[in-house]
């Protein structure tokens, strides 16, 4: 009984000892920038109200027409059945659409002891990039469409993206041959972050 007394004695004293470490760490690891960007473009919110308004009104219009009027829509009219899957995937998807773009958003956040970053909501949790891990990180202007095909979740292979806008960026080349450009919209305050931290080498 006595050995087992101790061993609970000392376990909860593991505990206790890990639990203060645990905060101690997170009091020490401060938060240096904090960014989040959206996609704020107005011709892309043009464009996706445009389709929704294109594809959409004229599918609900088609299905009010030949549903609740009675006239057959369209030169080779459809079943009521598929006229009304027609119009709820018309109007479903551009509306689905709309509403990814609108809570889309790339957090990042740079801290004492590394780069943390996501791309809500593909990313749930932050990606973590330790100082250590890093061969090179600076901030470059960079051209989204040339190198990567556009903005958001972009690249291929071991050369990859995030950004929403803009054409600067947050060069991450990690020792394992990977590359990750994240977009930013304040790359002035950015760089004098990265040369606190001392971990700016391009």
């Amino acid at each position: 009984m006595k050995d087992l007394a101790y061993e609970i004695y000392l376990l909860s004293t593991f505990k206790v000892h890990l639990f203060f470490t645990k905060r101690f760490i997170l009091m020490t690891v401060t938060i240096l920038f904090k960014e989040s960007q959206r996609f704020k473009q107005i011709l892309l919110w043009v464009l996706l109200i445009s389709i929704f308004v294109f594809v959409s009104i004229p599918a609900i219009y088609g299905l009010i027409k030949q549903l609740f009027w009675g006239e057959p829509f369209g030169n080779r009219p459809m079943s009521n059945e598929g006229l009304i899957v027609v119009t709820t995937v018309s109007v479903l998807i551009p509306f689905f659409i709309i509403i990814l773009f609108g809570i889309m958003k790339l957090e990042t956040v740079i801290k004492s002891d590394g780069i943390y970053v996501r791309f809500f909501p593909f990313h749930t949790k932050y990606k973590y990039f330790s100082l250590a891990e890093l061969n090179k990180c600076y901030v470059r202007k960079y051209s989204a469409v040339g190198e990567y095909g556009g903005w958001g979740m972009k690249g291929w292979g071991n050369n990859k993206s995030l950004s929403v806008s803009g054409d600067q960026g947050i060069q991450l080349e990690i020792k394992e041959g990977k590359k990750l450009l994240i977009g930013t919209h304040d790359s002035d305050e950015v760089t004098k972050v990265l040369l606190q931290l001392g971990c700016w080498k391009e």
